[in-house]
């Protein structure tokens, strides 16, 4: 997990008081570095720069040990790109690359230098701080002798001149969200051997506890006496039956300011049931739990900061396998809001949690909005990519929202229509719908719209997280595996109100 013992300072000092091991300067292309870096480093960084031709481009990096001994210091220049596009993904992305390189360095007190002007310091504390708590993410509960030997720093300081004191608030949202998508990201990399669906019930009643939210469990009789034929049908391949958890915060001692309900797919495991995946798309099937990964780990960072609204975390839990009892192609279920549905791919198995989920929301909660995260289509990954997520809604309002709480939050959502056409596609000669489309086109949509179905007149929105939820490949701040991506975004969701 994060070096969540990182302790986070934001001062208004000027850098020679500052005594550290380590300094990242943020270099804007072409920029100049700081003159009031302690003793002779401005020079020192300045020929070296011009001998190794650093320009200061995004995601570069320059590092320069200095001294030995006790007075050793590691130097470091990380790139942020065009002074004029100087953003916060620009400086998440700058801050988390130089943090990697002063931990290869073995930097225990890490000073960070912006070289630009600061016109917004809440903004720069956030974006630095994110950068740096996120790259020191590391999972080694599996690797016995061979964890990560060298840690992260464990002090960081951000020098920010005037403003300080919003930036230290800034800074101490920054740590929240850094802890819980720390968490999110242990819960999405656990093997989903070590975390059937009673297991993950057990990880969010702990967490509960350990921050101040109301948890409510239940199992397969209860879920049972609710109705929910799709949560019940999807699970009852497994041997590790489904659990349905409802987690709630309510600001103490004040009346909230709304009642937001978020809703997270957990399937556990996603085997594909009788419509079988390949061996290549199974393997990381157990990152088919993500959104409820978020959802949780956004619950708790909810209670951490105190958010004055009430806020009520949804987790359909299930394992898609395949055994005698399986759930086979053609079979028909009775979904809690009465509606049948067609098996038409036992693959498709998210939304038939989800619909359940979401009706029970609607009707238990009643909430001024729901939102629900999903690794639901492979659609929204061809459409998309592996770095955005689909945003659908049937609310204009509701997905503007949305979108902008995901700009706020460094991640990249994009708006996807639901048009009312395709539904046409759902139709099922058997039952009131098909849980798939027709054919393979707009399976993305196809989704969204069969979810439309059982949120009634609730303002909701739709989140594919199916492409940045997991990473193939290293990233400065998402790391490799897990990313707890959605986390972020409902957490500036829930501060906008």
């Amino acid at each position: 997990m994060a070096a969540t013992g990182t302790t986070i300072e934001v001062t208004g000092r000027v850098a020679e008081r500052v005594r550290a091991d380590g300094w990242l300067v943020l270099l804007p292309r072409e920029g100049r570095v700081p003159r009031d870096l302690p003793g002779d480093f401005p020079a020192l960084l300045a020929d070296e720069a011009k001998r190794r031709g650093f320009r200061g481009d995004a995601g570069k990096t320059l590092s320069l040990p200095v001294g030995r001994g006790r007075e050793r210091k590691a130097l470091v220049l990380a790139g942020v790109g065009p002074a004029e596009k100087i953003d916060g993904e620009a400086l998440r992305l700058a801050a988390a690359a130089g943090a990697r390189v002063a931990r290869g360095l073995a930097v225990r007190h890490l000073a960070v230098v912006p070289a630009f002007d600061v016109d917004d310091p809440a903004g720069v504390s956030r974006a630095v701080a994110e950068g740096v708590l996120l790259a020191g993410y590391s999972f080694d509960r599996y690797r016995g002798g061979r964890k990560e030997k060298k840690a992260g720093p464990s002090r960081v300081t951000i020098l920010l001149g005037e403003g300080a004191p919003a930036a230290r608030r800034a800074s101490a949202v920054a740590r929240a969200v850094a802890r819980a998508i720390s968490f999110a990201r242990d819960l999405v990399n656990t093997p989903a051997g070590d975390l059937p669906p009673a297991e993950m019930a057990r990880v969010a009643t702990r967490a509960a506890r350990e921050y101040g939210l109301r948890a409510r469990v239940l199992g397969p009789r209860e879920i049972s006496r609710e109705r929910m034929g799709g949560l019940l049908g999807v699970g009852r391949g497994s041997t590790h039956p489904p659990r349905f958890v409802h987690l709630a915060w309510k600001p103490r001692g004040r009346r909230p300011r709304a009642r937001l309900a978020w809703v997270g797919k957990g399937i556990t495991f996603d085997s594909g049931g009788y419509d079988i995946k390949g061996a290549a798309h199974m393997v990381d099937m157990k990152s088919d739990m993500a959104g409820a990964a978020a959802v949780l780990a956004a619950m708790t960072a909810v209670a951490e900061l105190g958010l004055p609204v009430e806020v009520h975390g949804v987790l359909p839990l299930a394992e898609n396998m395949i055994s005698g009892d399986a759930l086979r192609p053609g079979d028909v279920l009775k979904m809690r809001s009465g509606k049948t549905v067609e098996v038409d791919n036992t693959d498709a198995e998210g939304r038939l949690v989800l619909a359940d989920a979401l009706d029970w929301a609607r009707t238990r909660i009643r909430p001024r909005m729901m939102v629900d995260l999903a690794t639901l289509t492979g659609a929204c990954v061809v459409a998309l990519g592996e770095e955005a997520a689909g945003v659908m809604a049937n609310d204009d309002q509701v997905r503007d929202r949305v979108l902008e709480a995901g700009r706020a939050a460094g991640e990249r959502l994009w708006p996807l229509p639901l048009w009312d056409e395709y539904l046409d596609r759902l139709r099922s000669p058997v039952a009131d719908l098909r849980n798939t489309g027709a054919s393979r086109w707009g399976g993305t949509l196809t989704a969204g719209l069969f979810l439309r179905e059982f949120v009634g007149d609730v303002p909701w929105a739709h989140v594919d997280i199916a492409g940045p939820a997991w990473r193939s490949r290293q990233h400065p701040y998402w790391g490799r595996g897990g990313t707890g991506f959605g986390v972020g975004t409902l957490v500036e969701l829930a501060r906008s109100f």
